[in-house]
């Protein structure tokens, strides 16, 4: 059982049991827990957390609303394999409007807008510390990520004022590297990245912890409580959402990716998701 002191609602680190780790905090400043997920229960919590199954007004193949396991603490991400294809779960706390599937009507008998059905976030948040601890996949074929993105993003020629994606960890071999990411201005011809890739200092098959400081004028990537990679490119100013993902190679080709016959089952492990506020006096 998970236990926070917020009397002083001030918190170097945060208390909890023996079973659960602490939070690795930046060093040098004062936070407060704002959100949170531990996975103590025994399904997902749906207050907290939403299927994604469609990309750009597309029901994607490979997305799936199963998948998903809370158990012993844990969530697990699973990959699923149906008569040789192979499906994976996003969860998020908030949504891209491009995913959202058009209306029946749009574009087609009358003009509509918005494009479709508005949904309310579940979770949007600015600013902070976002960290995650985590076990990655353990066979080739997927990849696995904890992020940041707009609801807006590519919107607008400012990604102050559209957000940026923020790929906080993604993993997609098992070479014992991850990839920490920026992405701003949409996804076409304006697009813009920034990237760093970083060797874990020890086994991947452990649990890692990951996390981001998002201030007004940077981000500062960490990785097992240090820091791994700072940039101040492009700083999104806006309210963003979190996601926790699993997504199968092959799946932009637009096909059912095929893994290798006899692929073994697997999933991408996650102990908590958790957003701490600077306290400023």
């Amino acid at each position: 059982m998970i236990r926070f002191v917020l009397s002083s609602i001030v918190l170097l680190t945060c208390v909890v049991s023996a079973q659960t780790p602490q939070s690795m905090l930046p060093e040098g400043k004062q936070w407060k827990l704002v959100w949170n997920d531990e996975f103590d229960g025994t399904q997902l919590d749906r207050t907290k957390w939403d299927y994604r199954l469609h990309i750009m007004h597309t029901r994607h193949n490979t997305f799936t609303n199963e998948g998903a396991v809370v158990k012993d603490g844990l969530l697990h991400l699973n990959r699923i394999e149906v008569n040789g294809d192979f499906y994976s779960p996003h969860l998020q706390t908030g949504y891209n409007y491009m995913d959202r599937p058009p209306e029946a009507s749009s574009y087609t008998k009358k003009l509509t807008w918005p494009i479709a059905e508005f949904k309310q976030p579940l979770y949007m948040h600015k600013y902070g510390y976002y960290e995650a601890r985590c076990k990655l996949q353990q066979h080739e074929g997927w990849w696995s990520a904890f992020w940041l993105q707009a609801p807006a993003i590519g919107s607008t020629p400012c990604h102050k004022q559209s957000g940026v994606e923020v790929d906080i960890m993604e993993c997609f071999t098992t070479n014992n590297t991850v990839l920490l990411n920026l992405h701003w201005d949409g996804y076409g011809k304006d697009h813009k990245s920034a990237a760093s890739g970083k060797r874990l200092l020890n086994d991947r098959n452990a649990w890692h912890t990951y996390g981001v400081e998002w201030t007004p004028t940077n981000y500062v990537f960490y990785i097992d409580g240090k820091p791994s990679w700072t940039n101040s490119e492009a700083v999104s100013q806006t309210e963003q959402f979190i996601l926790v993902s699993t997504e199968c190679n092959g799946y932009r080709s637009g096909g059912k990716p095929k893994l290798p016959a006899g692929a073994p089952s697997d999933a991408f492990i996650i102990d908590y998701v958790r957003v701490y506020d600077e306290v400023t006096k």
